[in-house]
């Protein structure tokens, strides 16, 4: 076969693996979420489980009982009929001294071998009239024509141990001692081996000397079939046990699982929203009071939450009509106080700088007041986006022209990383601007008179802006407190540039409603950054951003540290040296 076509089956052979690898794992990833999210299944797989181990162990205690209860009865049974078989020969090779002296015509005509009678007699019927199950053969070995056998066992199927064992009895005189063994033999004409009991005894003729060998083989094929159909019978039951008791914990585990998924439901609607969720109460019994607890519940937390939603509607309320009506009196203080400020010239130092400072301060009032009627839209739901498809880097450029005034007085300078092809992006730019110049006010005024970093990035699917400064920073769990309203991370530290406390609240609020992301970074001593992730098409979602959250140099530090972590290497005991990259 040519290399080409071999290679191109391997590669066929392993895109079948790989197809069958990935069909078995996400079967098992099915499986496995099949078992954590449902409580049915653990309970009765573990039932079904425990219950296989205890049937498993009691089916093996009770078999081996049985077995070994059978086998010791037949063993039991087979040795008393070879001893009254034993003593009935032993009576026909030694009769009694009167019975010697009786004519042969005085009493029953038999056969001239008193051996073939007792053999008729020992391997004849029972006493119920049954054939005897087992076969008789009797061997005397210094005189083979006296030997007797029944059926077709021959002197070849008594094993080599069990003749040994006799021979050493007869060597000890021990005549009336018996040796059972327990073999598979295969006698002739028989094709398959059959497990025997064997029963071996001697009878000594002291008149003669002589000694016979009596072999009782005893089949045990009644004792097999019984044993195979308990054993069959045991697994049958257990079988049939094991699927009661999942059965038996299906339907205990359904009627308490099925109350508590109805609750999970009921929960999971009632947290969506549906507060007139509840659940039908039956009986008395510990679920009956859950699902009286649920609705219990359910009634305070919906009371709870109008309360809330009023309270929350009164401040939203109250901070929209306090803002309005104090735009009538600002309004004619702010005209008051433009005409005290021209005119601050020919005032005395005193008058001027208090002109000076009631004109700033009268700003930053209308700032806090644009920033309060602005949080008041967002909480009422009434903010609205003015969609548009824009350049993001000339947002960014108009923002920073907006920032330098302020930057050249802290004596802080911008870096700029910016693409060199267009970031288009379907975005509010009246928002987008002012969240720019939030994230940038606040870098001039925590930067420390630092430079400022803004960077630029653009995928298929979103366009990022991080603003980074090198200032203070912010400690752990400050990256989220930071956008909440009137928050300071020194609160006995003043607001240098004027700010409201609300601007980066506004700008969470503003990058949320282009369904974008707002998020800080930072630690002490090495500044933050505040990264504005926005989807290119509006209403799009967001999978990922263009940019890091993580300065590129503080992760190019964490990387170096780590690979200069020192490694601990195993002693060598042949002194080789061991490299390190």
């Amino acid at each position: 076969m040519p290399p080409t076509k071999k290679r191109a089956r391997r590669r066929t052979l392993r895109q079948i693996l790989g197809g069958v690898r990935r069909r078995v794992r996400r079967a098992a990833g099915r499986a496995r979420s099949v078992w954590r999210r449902s409580l049915q299944l653990q309970v009765v797989t573990s039932t079904l489980v425990i219950s296989v181990i205890v049937v498993v162990v009691l089916g093996t205690f009770l078999s081996d009982q049985i077995n070994r209860s059978v086998v010791e009865s037949s063993q039991s049974s087979a040795a008393s009929e070879a001893f009254a078989d034993r003593l009935q020969i032993a009576d026909a090779l030694a009769p009694e001294p009167d019975e010697q002296t009786k004519p042969a015509d005085g009493g029953k005509k038999g056969s001239a071998n008193p051996l073939d009678d007792v053999m008729d007699t020992v391997t004849g019927t029972s006493e119920d009239g049954s054939k005897k199950r087992y076969d008789v053969m009797i061997l005397n070995r210094t005189t083979p024509g006296e030997s007797r056998a029944s059926g077709s066992v021959v002197p070849a199927d008594v094993p080599e141990s069990l003749r040994l064992s006799l021979q050493r009895n007869i060597t000890r005189f021990e005549y009336d001692k018996p040796v059972g063994s327990v073999d598979e033999i295969k006698f002739a004409g028989r094709s398959q081996p059959e497990l025997t009991y064997l029963v071996g005894s001697v009878v000594h003729v002291p008149s003669t000397g002589q000694n016979y060998e009596i072999y009782h083989f005893f089949p045990f094929d009644e004792e097999e079939q019984l044993l195979s159909n308990v054993r069959l019978a045991i697994v049958v039951v257990g079988f049939g046990l094991v699927l009661l008791l999942a059965a038996i914990a299906y339907l205990v585990t359904r009627q308490v699982v099925s109350p508590v998924r109805l609750a999970r439901q009921a929960a999971e609607r009632l947290a969506s929203g549906n507060l007139d969720e509840r659940l039908k109460v039956r009986g008395e019994d510990d679920l009956a009071r859950l699902a009286n607890s649920f609705n219990e519940m359910a009634v305070n937390l919906t009371l709870k939450i109008h309360q809330l939603e009023e309270l929350s509607q009164v401040q939203r309320q109250f901070v929209s009509d306090v803002s309005h009506e104090l735009r009538t009196p600002l309004t004619t203080v702010r005209m008051a106080a433009d005409l005290l400020y021209d005119a601050r010239e020919d005032f005395d130092p005193m008058a001027a700088r208090s002109a000076e400072l009631m004109q700033a301060q009268l700003e930053r009032f209308e700032s806090m007041l644009a920033d309060l009627l602005e949080i008041s839209r967002y909480d009422a739901g009434a903010a609205t986006l003015d969609l548009d498809s824009v350049d993001v880097t000339k947002v960014v450029l108009r923002a920073i022209e907006d920032s330098e005034a302020l930057a050249e007085r802290h004596g802080t300078r911008f870096e700029l990383r910016l693409p060199h092809e267009p970031c288009m992006a379907e975005i509010d730019n009246r928002r987008v601007e002012r969240v720019l110049r939030n994230l940038l006010f606040n870098a001039i005024e925590h930067g420390e008179g630092r430079d400022i970093v803004v960077t630029v990035g653009a995928d298929r699917d979103a366009v990022a802006i991080a603003v980074r400064d090198h200032g203070i920073g912010l400690k752990a769990g400050e990256d989220t407190m930071v956008f909440d309203r009137f928050w300071r991370a020194d609160p006995s530290r003043a607001r240098t540039i004027g700010g409201t406390g609300l601007g980066l609240a506004i700008s969470r609020e503003d990058a949320t409603l282009h369904g974008g992301w707002l998020q800080a970074w930072g630690q002490p001593g090495e500044g933050s950054q505040f990264r504005l992730t926005l989807p290119r098409t509006a209403g799009s979602e967001l999978r990922g951003s263009p940019l890091s959250l993580v300065p590129p140099e503080i992760e190019m530090r964490r990387t170096w540290r780590g690979a200069m972590t020192p490694v601990l290497l195993p002693a060598s005991g042949d002194g080789a040296d061991h490299d390190e990259d």
